[in-house]
């Protein structure tokens, strides 16, 4: 069995119990050095065979899945963050399919929940913002033109832009064609949750120099939003007392001292 678990955003305490628990029983781990926090691999016991695939192809990850299975091994495959999200899984998935090798995924905290966390965020203020859009630019792999940074930039929603650190003045440009001010409020968090993060509150104008000023490249998340600020929001009806739920009935407000 192939399990794919997602390692979370940096700190090796914030993987999942279940993650952890399946680093504990591999046989073989074929982890994603580029990214993933080395510390994890403590989690391994003693006799566990370890592959860094960064320094691997494709072809290379699945045939060491393949011979582990044949040998009956219990195999893990950890990816930064969430496997869903940036994670090439899909393509790992269909070549195990072809081998009738069986697998299953494990969910992760990905990158743009450690970042708002870092930062104390709520990305769904209500009034503000109720959605949150993950994304990217294109860089060596392309982006569907529909999903353009102008286009999704438009809907004036809370954003967490990955893989795009070392295109932050271009960046900038395509988020104020889409409409966003300059003064927008934004954030760049450089490996969040892990020992060295650091976080930046900044605008959309400033982002190039913000990151510049501080010698940020790579390994970034850009967040942009109103609710980076948390100005301005109203208070959720959920817990308003005037507000009926499925567990708590309204409070009705009692004027009866105002009449005598």
């Amino acid at each position: 069995m192939v399990y794919f678990v997602g390692a979370g955003t940096g700190a090796a305490d914030l993987i999942t119990v279940r993650g952890m628990r399946l680093l504990e029983q591999a046989d073989l781990i074929i982890y994603a050095g580029s990214l993933v926090n080395p510390q994890l691999l403590e989690y391994a016991k003693a006799g566990c065979e370890i592959h860094n695939s960064a320094l691997l192809t494709l072809e290379e990850v699945i045939a060491l899945m393949q011979r582990a299975q044949e040998q009956g091994k219990c195999i893990v495959r950890l990816h930064t963050g969430d496997p869903s999200i940036y994670g090439a899984v899909r393509e790992q998935m269909d070549e195990l399919d072809r081998r009738g090798i069986p697998y299953e995924s494990c969910p992760g905290v990905s990158a743009c929940f450690g970042a708002a966390a870092s930062l104390n965020l709520e990305y769904t203020l209500p009034g503000i913002s109720q959605t949150l859009i993950i994304t990217r630019m294109e860089g060596r792999t392309a982006v569907p033109s529909r999903e353009s940074i102008e286009s999704l930039a438009a809907h004036q929603a809370s954003m967490a832009i990955y893989l795009s650190t070392g295109m932050l003045e271009e960046l900038s440009r395509r988020l104020v064609a889409g409409g966003l001010r300059q003064e927008t409020p934004a954030a760049i968090v450089y490996k969040a949750t892990w020992p060295e993060e650091e976080a930046y509150v900044c605008t959309v104008g400033t982002l190039h120099e913000t990151a510049a000023a501080h010698g940020i490249t790579r390994t970034a998340l850009v967040l942009v939003g109103e609710v980076i600020t948390h100005q301005h929001y109203r208070k959720s009806r959920l817990y308003a007392a005037d507000f009926t739920t499925g567990f708590r009935q309204a409070k009705e407000e009692s004027h009866e001292s105002e009449c005598h």
